[in-house]
């Protein structure tokens, strides 16, 4: 069963991880002070054969407590299991972001940069401000080669905006390129990968209330909105429309102004897309959307970025966690899921993309210049022969 990612909810071997420093200080504290005990009474009272026999009977009290300690240390170290089957999670700490943020976008060593207006804070990166016409990106330095993988995301959304005057929201990116800004959610256009949204102000539903029109009751789409897009450089984010002309799905999705954590999951396993959300504060992950036959290309980047324009809040990261999954594949499995070079999505039609043509090398264009005077050489003689001929033929008209 699958539990929140912020840490305290996470488990190791059953055990719940806000139960795990109580549980270790029992351990240590009742093998601390039964030991001193013991060594008080040692000192009182001379070893007889009952005082052997008892202490030895509290030594192995003691050493099982200190057995049990250390397996719980060591339980919390190895890969962890995750839902049913054979499926376990390893962190991956150079794709991972959390506090204290320490040599994030100062340097050529940082595994993360810091782009337009974001700035490092000391609980959260702040990728745009509660101000108008702000945009900002955190982007990962190191290419995913991950096969199977699962990003949580904890973050929060906040500001002085009142109901639908507040925008625009963030974005969640597995993109071939990376710190290339633009309009859509603080990134570029027409992008090649994975896009996650998460939009915060209806432009769509408020074109359609100036014209005078109603949405019904089967398309109307509350906000905030989750939604996901697979791009191969082909495809514009409508904004005019919310993206809804390119979505793989999405659900609503309530985070402004919350006053616990919010957290956001992406899930990649066998070519199946799975989104899913704690935002009500139980610590329980809620379904938002499942695509399968999602074909998305090793050598990535991962990066988060949000923008605002005349409406504004406050785009928070706390952390970016992502484990590795490892899963039992079938040798048929194994054929299907080969490596694939560009994003696609099964039953799904995307424009192709024309490949721009390789550069000509210096022997090539040499070829075609000296073939192309040869060629103009040859048909300016043609052209002279001709004339000579036609002139010839004039004068014997003429006598």
């Amino acid at each position: 069963m699958l539990t929140c990612g912020g840490g305290a909810s996470r488990t190791a071997n059953g055990i719940p991880g806000r139960w795990f420093p109580g549980l270790m200080a029992w351990a240590t504290g009742r093998a601390f002070n039964e030991g001193k005990a013991v060594g008080k009474m040692a000192a009182a009272v001379r070893p007889s054969g009952w005082w052997q026999r008892w202490r030895r009977r509290l030594s192995a009290r003691n050493g099982s407590r200190m057995l049990f300690l250390l397996l719980l240390l060591g339980s919390g170290q190895g890969p962890r299991p995750v839902g049913a089957g054979q499926t376990f999670e390893y962190l991956k700490r150079e794709h991972s972001l959390s506090k204290p943020y320490q040599g994030v976008g100062t340097g050529s060593s940082s595994l993360w940069n810091l782009m337009g207006n974001a700035m490092v804070m000391t609980q959260y990166i702040r990728l745009t401000p509660d101000m108008q016409s702000k945009q900002g990106a955190l982007w990962n330095r190191v290419p995913c080669f991950l096969r199977d993988w699962e990003l949580q995301v904890h973050f929060k959304i906040h500001g002085q905006g009142k109901k639908n005057l507040h925008g625009d929201g963030l974005a969640i990116w597995y993109t071939k390129d990376r710190m290339q800004p633009g309009p859509v959610f603080g990134n570029m256009d027409k992008f090649v990968g994975l896009g996650v949204f998460v939009d915060t102000y209806p432009n769509e539903e408020k074109q359609q209330e100036a014209q005078k029109r109603r949405y019904s009751p089967g398309v109307q789409r509350v906000f905030p909105y989750i939604s996901a897009m697979v791009n191969n450089g082909s495809l514009s984010y409508d904004h005019e429309r919310d993206g809804r002309p390119t979505e793989l799905g999405g659900c609503t999705a309530i985070v402004r102004n919350l006053h616990y954590d919010t957290f956001l999951v992406i899930r990649y396993v066998k070519r199946h897309l799975t989104i899913m959300m704690d935002i009500d504060g139980k610590h329980e992950w809620r379904d938002c959307i499942e695509v399968p036959g999602v074909r998305l290309p090793r050598g990535y980047y991962f990066g988060t970025s949000s923008i605002t324009g005349d409406l504004s809040d406050n785009h928070d990261v706390i952390s970016l966690k992502l484990f590795e999954l490892t899963v039992e594949r079938t040798p048929e499995e194994e054929k299907l899921h080969r490596d694939v070079f560009l994003p696609s999505v099964d039953n799904m039609k995307l424009p192709e993309v024309t490949a721009p043509l390789p550069p000509l090398s210096g022997l090539a264009l040499f070829l075609i210049v000296f073939f192309s005077l040869v060629f103009s050489v040859f048909a300016i003689v043609i052209g002279i022969i001709l004339y000579n001929k036609w002139q010839e033929q004039s004068r014997k008209r003429f006598y």
